[in-house]
């Protein structure tokens, strides 16, 4: 046989569906709103005493990145995309020729001022009529849908909990800085703001599947059952036994609240576990 007539390997076709599934991946996660929001979190989190240029120049980079990958995959222009680019481009011109005053305050204050500038932005798109959640959910959406009102209320609630989320991590990191005067507290600076993002993140992905069905069964309609509301916690036992393992992995935590934080969060997976499998049975 002519080898160059020859059909592609079974090789051939893993690497071909591999990088099929991995585009994906990649362009669901371009369509999504967290593409949009990683970058804050990368620079709420990392910023700190002696970071804010890196912490900075890391989001910029990260915001640029998506932003140019979208435009390569001809998505629509988002404002929350736009607005990362121009907030964070700012910062780091300002991070060049700011003094070391200026500096001091931007380390100290920049996780603040970032979780405030995203939940202003979150606030203001609600205050316009076009939640920042909604661009990216019209690019998954047929369009037929677009004007439905459980649709454009999905989309407020979604932006009114990342801006409250946002709002969240502000309060606490300003705790953290103004009343504790530790920027890299343990629970203010990171457990608290991990937390209220991942159940942003959580409702993100659960309100859509859940509220269309129980609109439709208040009104009567044959549906499917809307999602559990476990559901929306399933992340939580998980995350307490994470929490418990880095506090006695960093010493952030006595030995005893940590141990006792594993236990916890081992017996939540199990009992959650549980309510799953009988949700499913029911």
């Amino acid at each position: 046989m002519n080898e160059t007539n020859a059909g592609p390997s079974d090789d051939d076709n893993a690497k071909a569906g591999s990088t099929f599934g991995g585009s994906r991946i990649v362009d669901a996660f371009l369509r999504s709103p967290l593409a949009g929001i990683a970058p804050w979190i990368l620079m709420s989190l990392f910023s700190g005493p002696g970071r804010f240029e890196e912490a900075v120049a890391g989001a910029f980079g990260l915001s640029l990145l998506f932003f140019l990958a979208a435009r390569s995959k001809h998505h629509s222009i988002k404002l929350l995309e736009v607005f990362d680019v121009v907030f964070f481009g700012v910062l780091v011109i300002v991070g060049l020729v700011a003094n070391d005053g200026t500096l001091s305050w931007l380390e100290l204050w920049a996780g603040e001022l970032s979780n405030i500038a995203l939940a202003l932005f979150a606030i203001v798109s609600i205050a316009i009529r076009v939640p920042f959640t909604l661009q990216y959910a019209k690019e998954q959406t047929p369009q037929e849908y677009w004007d439905s009102p459980i649709f454009i209320r999905v989309n407020y609630m979604i932006t009114s909990v990342w801006a409250g989320a946002f709002t969240f991590n502000a309060l606490a990191g300003l705790y953290g800085d103004a009343v504790l005067h530790s920027s890299d507290n343990f629970w203010t600076g990171w457990i608290l703001q991990l937390g209220a993002t991942i159940f942003a993140i959580s409702f993100t992905e659960w309100y859509p599947d859940y509220a269309p069905n129980k609109a439709l069964q208040a009104a009567g309609e044959p549906t499917d059952p809307p999602l559990p509301v476990t559901k929306l916690f399933d992340w939580v036992p998980t995350f307490v036994t994470a929490v418990g393992v880095a506090g006695l992995v960093t010493d952030a935590t006595p030995a005893s609240v940590g141990i006792a934080l594993i236990v916890v969060g081992i017996a939540g997976t199990v009992g959650m576990r549980r309510v799953s499998a009988q949700s499913i049975a029911s």
